[in-house]
């Protein structure tokens, strides 16, 4: 069960059929999934027609839209700050913006292979060719981040149909394992367990008290005297 908007839905069955992954929505499990629901869906009415056949109720009046140990205030602030800038239109896209960021991907892609084909594969020719190479490739990265957040175009169809030629075919790595992680990121940002970027634990990536804890009592478990001692050191 997870809630959007004060009604309580029950996704047990839905997560497994769920566009985004099984892992992104079973993530809010007993959670208020409010603000991730707005943040990942752009036609929000078209999701909400399939919302109807989850639900199952609704909070009692007397029971907060929000957990725990967020901070009400600054929630509200975050939620006006985002009807502020949609409301100013920011978040709409500049197709001729992003045609010439495609084009000169294209470009800077082909000249690092035409200054080896025509110059030969001396220093200087490689030095040039790597370097045109590798911008492309960075930027190519960038680029498909925008595609697989659905901010190019406005039917997520095209923006996943894009990303695959410049994942996929430019840059050699599947779309899908890149949304399948980068998905769980933006729903659950630097939280142990649940962000993948944090899979690194608990020898390349330990920061922070909490999340020390956190690795501690997964490592450890009830062996007080290494987790204090893991805690000292981190």
């Amino acid at each position: 069960w997870l809630v959007v908007d004060r009604k309580v839905y029950d996704v047990s069955q839905f997560s497994k059929r769920h566009p985004g992954g099984s892992r992104v929505i079973s993530h809010y499990a007993g959670q208020d999934a409010t603000d991730a629901f707005v943040a990942f869906h752009n036609d929000k009415s078209l999701v909400k027609k399939y919302l109807k056949s989850l639900l199952i109720g609704e909070l009692a009046p007397d029971q907060p839209s929000f957990e725990t140990n967020k901070k009400k205030s600054l929630l509200e602030d975050f939620r006006e700050l985002r009807c502020t800038i949609e409301k100013k239109g920011l978040l709409r896209p500049n197709y001729f913006f992003f045609f010439l960021i495609f084009l000169h991907l294209l470009v800077l892609d082909a000249a690092s292979w035409l200054v080896l084909w025509y110059f030969g594969v001396s220093l200087v020719p490689f030095l040039a060719g790597m370097m045109f190479f590798t911008t492309a490739q960075i930027q190519m990265g960038w680029f498909q981040h925008d595609l697989g957040h659905c901010s190019v175009f406005r039917k997520p169809r095209w923006n996943h149909l894009l990303q695959i030629v410049v994942i996929n075919m430019l840059k050699g790595l599947p779309a899908s394992w890149w949304n399948h992680l980068h998905n769980q990121h933006h729903a659950k940002p630097n939280c142990f367990r649940k962000d993948p970027d944090l899979n690194m634990h608990p020898l390349l990536f330990s920061l922070g008290k909490n999340l020390s804890v956190e690795v501690c009592k997964s490592t450890f478990g009830d062996r007080k005297l290494e987790c204090d001692m893991y805690l000292i050191y981190n």
